[in-house]
């Protein structure tokens, strides 16, 4: 194998697979990147964890085709490090390779081709869906933070995606707060999957790293996923299980009903998580009365009260929170204001917009303790 290829080109290439790369493996050949010259010119790397399998095509000169398997970690190292010009990298038969520019020159040992995992291609003639790039980055964003990050809760690590005729919705939860999105978007076939949250956010990081200004497409089967978006593709297994029912968790109805400012609620409660120690929750007091929400919260350091605007329907109410998945939540808010429906002090909020059904975050409240 003989090939010359930009180190830019390269790196940023690396930079991609290496995100399928394991760290945490008994099997050397996982920590490697499958590298394929072809002779059309073009260079095929591929990395997996058997979890994650991720390809990109990139263009080279290719003068001999072939394949080797290096060491994603010294190799992407020795690649960044070097000028940006063309690199010239040369398989010598003894399972190593030359890595030669204008001014420097490495020799690196090299990993049997033969012991990578076979990654298996896409059945291009099967049916997939379109998504849309920035949408996708965007419904990742707003619920990946609520899934749970508690590797035995299995199947609340991951983001559930429900496509439908006419809306897309992704949902996750952890057993305090959930957040469900919704975007209207067409499609003639109906499936949903589970993907982990950690995943998903490496697609985001993936989509945003990608020049190609085209849609992804979604491939999914009962076992599997492939998402393919330009010259990337990212294969990978689906969780399996049955994922809670969300539905019967949101509340349809509520006693009091607030409209208030995203930003004025947000910087009132990051000031009043400074002092929300109290029982080890972050917990903070809201007490919406008439057109004021009074947020209050306090430590053995002291005590803060914050008070805002609101428009309110229904019963007065108190209630306590987290204060960190509030914050989340309202991170997650594109919107200047939105609804917060209550049924009781002990009974979970229910975050909607101020119009429209583009979102619900559920958060559970905490229990304020007697003065």
């Amino acid at each position: 194998m003989k090939f010359s290829c930009n180190q830019q080109v390269l790196t940023k290439a690396l930079n991609t697979v290496s995100k399928a790369v394991s760290n945490r493996t008994t099997m050397p050949v996982l920590k490697g990147i499958l590298i394929e010259a072809k002779e059309n010119g073009t260079l095929l790397m591929t990395a997996s964890d058997l979890d994650i399998s991720i390809k990109k095509e990139i263009e080279a000169s290719v003068d001999e085709p072939g394949s080797i398997v290096v060491i994603s970690k010294l190799f992407g190292d020795i690649i960044r490090k070097l000028p940006n010009e063309d690199i010239y990298i040369e398989d010598d038969g003894n399972n190593s390779i030359n890595i030669k520019t204008n001014s420097s020159e490495f020799k690196v040992i090299c990993l049997p081709t033969e012991e990578f995992p076979n990654i298996g291609d896409i059945d291009a003639s099967s049916d997939y869906i379109l998504f849309e790039k920035n949408t996708f980055k965007e419904m990742v964003r707003k619920t990946a933070f609520a899934a749970s990050i508690d590797e035995s809760k299995g199947i609340l690590t991951g983001i559930l995606t429900e496509i439908n005729q006419d809306v897309v919705r992704m949902v996750s939860l952890d057993g305090f707060r959930l957040a469900l999105v919704n975007e209207m978007m067409k499609s003639e076939e109906e499936r949903k999957f589970i993907i982990s949250a950690k995943i998903m956010n490496e697609i985001s990081k993936i989509i945003s790293d990608e020049e190609d200004d085209v849609a992804m497409r979604i491939y999914s089967s009962d076992k599997k996923a492939a998402f393919v978006i330009g010259k990337t593709v990212i294969m990978l297994r689906l969780m399996e299980g049955e994922f809670i029912k969300y539905k019967d968790l949101i509340p349809t109805e509520s006693a009091t009903k607030v409209i208030v400012s995203k930003p004025l609620l947000l910087e009132s409660i990051e000031r009043a998580s400074l002092l929300a120690k109290e029982g080890k929750n972050n917990l903070i007091k809201m007490t919406m009365s008439g057109d004021l929400m009074t947020i209050t919260s306090r430590s053995e350091e002291g005590n803060v009260k914050e008070e805002i605007p609101i428009e309110m329907t229904g019963n007065d109410i108190e209630i306590g929170f987290n204060s960190k998945y509030v914050i989340d939540v309202l991170k997650a808010i594109d919107d200047e204001h939105f609804s917060m429906n209550l049924k009781t002090g002990i009974s979970p909020c229910v975050v909607r917009p101020a119009e429209g059904t583009d979102y619900e975050y559920l958060i559970l409240p905490v229990r304020i303790p007697s003065m």
